[in-house]
């Protein structure tokens, strides 16, 4: 197989974010090209922004639906091998779904659908399609987050007794507080976004982290929102009591409504005998914590960590890596399981990442409608 991937892109266009943090990750271990595209639901704005990123525009469809019927039609070997969909957030499912119908691998934005019920149809079409699904929970790819779920794998804090997860931003303080702004914000529209604004966008990251770091799952839930508006449908501010077994509990805390915050997504998991935090804003430095000892401090790319974090350092000790380099440890995870080569099972969040994900979202919004109550997670 040849050593490039033929990749898609499905939205991204213009100055999206998540765009160009996709495209580069794509190119930094050099195991992909972008062959094709749709970036832009306006055609010329399409055409214009391909010419302005340098993607030839032989291959720059006018929509989703039209890119699968011509690259059907391209021998197997030229066609587009895998699609990245970077579309608002009810897109998602349609289009993930015709991909693997149609035998394309997809590498899909969370949430993956707007609810529980498709991701769980999406979840019985990937398994009958054969083919590889990765779920972007970016900071599943950040060296030291790997380093803590093998250590903590390797039962260095002993069995866990308590988790603590927090994202919090304040970008959303911009539009909620003028009635035209917060009604015309798609983020905070249900039709576009899904039954939640702040735990179906940030509060599921660090679900998703505590799940993956620990290994345990989360059987339960308790969660109370804040709208701060009566006419704004979408919760902005959450906590989340959490059971992972008899004796093992936390809390998850989510804000779009942080005043100053920027991305401040951190975990701390305390077990009998030591604990670790890790911040994303410092994501070079994680802690190791004691009764007994100093505090220690692990870096990236030191021959101390293990074969799963020094395999998402691409430099030597000492050279910051960020969200770029563990977006792109998502995709260099997928190459190698499009290619057939092996990996190891923390090196991509999957279909089943995507599932728990919608499973969590939609038990805290129920919990809180239901009056703040202990809500079961399948």
């Amino acid at each position: 197989m040849p050593k490039k991937i033929r990749l898609g892109i499905i939205g991204g266009g213009g100055d999206s974010l998540i765009g160009v943090l996709h495209r580069v990750a794509s190119f930094i271990n050099d195991n992909y090209e972008i062959v094709g595209a749709v970036f832009n639901p306006d055609y010329e704005q399409n055409i214009a922004f391909a010419k302005e990123i340098d993607v030839p525009t032989n291959r720059i469809y006018k929509d989703f639906d039209t890119l699968i019927e011509e690259e059907l039609k391209l021998p197997e070997e030229d066609r587009i091998q895998v699609c990245s969909v970077l579309t608002p957030n009810f897109l998602h499912f349609p289009m993930a779904k015709k991909l693997l119908d149609n035998g394309f691998h997809v590498i899909c934005e969370k949430p993956m659908t707007m609810d529980y019920k498709e991701a769980k149809i999406l979840q019985e079409v990937h398994k009958n399609s054969g083919k590889v699904f990765a779920l972007t929970h970016t900071y599943t790819g950040y060296p030291m987050v790997r380093q803590m779920r093998e250590m903590i794998k390797n039962g260095e804090l002993g069995k866990i007794h308590k988790v603590d997860a927090r994202y919090y931003q304040g970008w959303i303080n911009t539009v909620i507080h003028d009635k035209e702004k917060r009604s015309s914000v798609w983020r905070l529209d249900p039709t576009k976004a899904g039954i939640s604004s702040c735990m179906g966008d940030i509060g599921v990251h660090a679900f998703n982290m505590v799940e993956f770091t620990t290994g345990l799952q989360v059987k339960s839930l308790l969660c109370d929102f804040n709208y701060l508006y009566e006419d704004n449908q979408m919760d902005v501010d959450g906590t989340v009591l959490i059971r992972m077994g008899e004796h093992v509990k936390g809390v998850i805390r989510g804000s779009q409504v942080a005043t100053g915050e920027e991305n401040g997504l951190a975990i701390a998991i305390y077990g009998e005998k030591g604990a670790l935090r890790w911040e994303q804003e410092k994501p070079n430095f994680l802690y190791k914590m004691s009764d007994t000892e100093p505090v220690q401090i692990y870096k990236p790319g030191h021959a101390y960590n293990s074969e799963l974090s020094l395999g998402a350092s691409k430099m030597p000790p000492g050279h910051p890596e960020g969200i770029f380099d563990s977006m792109a440890n998502i995709y260099l995870g997928a190459a190698k399981a499009i290619r057939g080569e092996k990996y190891n099972d923390g090196e991509f969040p999957t279909m089943e990442d995507g599932v728990r994900g919608m499973n969590f979202i939609e038990g805290t919004v129920a919990s809180h409608k239901q009056g703040n109550v202990w809500v079961e997670m399948d």
